[in-house]
């Protein structure tokens, strides 16, 4: 059964040092900035991070690393003009990083989430990302070998959840949100509201609510004059 947490630091509690945690986002759009932010407060540390991106700014994700939390990071596009706070990091030899392509890495979260004991992809063959992996000639052709990746916790960010944890997303904030929810051991969503079942119709619903085990609404901005 979901649970509905009365904010997202009781909705991040219990997260252990060292977990594996997957975060949704590609950028902005779909990024649990909230969760984030509770996650420093809450304090694990050692912790390997998924995500498509090295965080933004100096906020979420980006605050993430930047509070000396995250041992390792696992992602597509490391480097962009706002991911100062990771590249200071790293050229400093205080994260580690593991570099996936981008389609690579929803494939790899997708076969974690169904159980597949991982598959061939031609991306990367004959390039650094295929060391140490087993290369496969089919029909003529080499494969890279790729593992499925799971994690301990998923952070993601959806539109609207109904009160047995069916989410909705707002249009691109969809991206990895999904797939990570099948992939982790607990999967907690960060929404904009909560509604009562039956209001959000089965046939739009994107992930189900099996897959959701705690949700927190999103703190509400005072605008300020």
């Amino acid at each position: 059964m979901t649970s509905f947490a009365a904010s997202c630091d009781e909705a991040v509690a219990g997260v252990r040092d060292g977990a594996t945690v997957l975060v949704g986002g590609f950028g902005a759009p779909g990024l649990a900035i909230e969760l984030l932010e509770a996650l420093v407060r809450q304090g694990a540390t050692d912790l390997t991070v998924v995500s498509n991106n090295a965080g933004s700014g100096t906020t979420g994700l980006a605050a993430l690393i930047g509070a000396g939390r995250v041992g390792k990071l696992i992602c597509s596009f490391p480097r962009q003009a706002d991911s100062f706070v990771f590249m200071d990091l790293y050229r400093a030899g205080k994260i580690k990083l593991e570099v996936v392509p981008q389609g690579t890495l929803a494939e790899r979260l997708r076969a974690g989430g169904a159980g597949v004991g991982g598959f061939y992809t031609r991306t990367g063959v004959r390039t650094l990302l295929a060391e140490g992996k087993e290369v496969r000639v089919i029909d003529g052709r080499e494969y890279v070998f790729e593992s499925p990746l799971t994690g301990d916790v998923a952070l993601i960010r959806a539109h609207r959840s109904d009160r047995r944890g069916n989410l909705v997303y707002r249009k691109t904030a969809r991206n990895f949100g999904p797939v990570m929810a099948t992939a982790a051991k607990l999967t907690i969503a960060e929404v904009d509201s909560v509604v009562e079942i039956g209001e959000i119709d089965p046939e739009v619903v994107v992930t189900p609510g099996i897959f959701v085990d705690r949700v927190a609404v999103r703190p509400v901005l005072e605008e300020t004059a």
